[in-house]
């Protein structure tokens, strides 16, 4: 009985080890599903608001007509 109730000891060790190395895989990989989340909300926001470059550029300039 008493070999019995080591081997389940260290068997529950062994699990509790490899919880708690799973547990911070996946805090990892939540981490980084969330910095590829904000880096794609950024892009779509980019791509749905795109500024133009001649806006930019160009509009503080008046055209010259004096010929």
């Amino acid at each position: 009985m008493e070999k019995l109730n080591s081997k389940l000891y260290l068997e529950n060790c062994y699990i509790m080890q490899e919880n708690e190395r799973l547990r911070k895989k996946a805090q990892m990989l939540n981490q980084e599903n969330q910095a590829l989340l904000n880096e794609l909300k950024h892009r779509l926001a980019a791509t749905a608001n795109p500024i133009p470059d001649v806006a930019l550029s160009g509009s503080s300039k008046k055209p010259n007509n004096s010929f």
